[in-house]
């Protein structure tokens, strides 16, 4: 029976750049990260962030993911 194996390299057509984007985009939109607190329920009480502190979040998460993304090659 042949062996299988785990797909190691990113679908064609895709550069390191894309890639972590849409995995900057996953994160994003799974965790809810870089959106204001407005929840109900027992979140704990944090300041608001200003819109220019969210787009600094976004970007500092984009680097974390493309830093990430290049040690896989």
């Amino acid at each position: 029976m042949p062996e299988e194996k785990e797909p190691t390299s990113r679908p064609t057509g895709m550069n390191k750049d894309e890639v972590a984007l849409e995995l900057t985009r996953f994160i994003a939109a799974t965790t809810g990260f870089g959106k204001s607190a407005a929840s109900t329920g027992f979140a704990g009480k944090s300041p608001a962030k200003t819109p220019e502190e969210q787009v600094d979040a976004l970007l500092q998460l984009y680097e974390r993911c493309r830093a990430s993304v290049g040690k896989q090659s």
